[in-house]
């Protein structure tokens, strides 16, 4: 009968503890935190693969890099510079 009245009484004491039920929350909401991050991660890993895949394989591709990020221009072109 004691070992009934101790463990009724000390499940509650410990399931509110801050290390109990509180912290499982707690833990809970930082892995779905941790699982819609990895989702954005993954998106994006899979939109860079498929950059990577278009370098590789398509010329247009890399001309359009090599233009807009690294201002390249082919030879006999004249490029026009407007003040911003």
């Amino acid at each position: 009968m004691a070992l009934l009245v101790l463990a009724i009484v000390s499940v509650p004491l410990m399931v509110l503890q801050p290390q109990g039920l509180p912290r499982y929350r707690a833990l809970e909401s930082e892995l779905r935190q941790m699982h819609r991050g990895n989702e954005g991660l993954a998106h994006e890993v899979r939109r860079l693969d498929a950059e990577v895949n278009q370098l590789r394989t398509e010329p247009a591709a890399m001309e359009r890099i090599a233009r807009d990020e690294l201002g390249m221009v082919r030879e006999g072109e004249i490029v026009f510079q407007f003040p911003q």
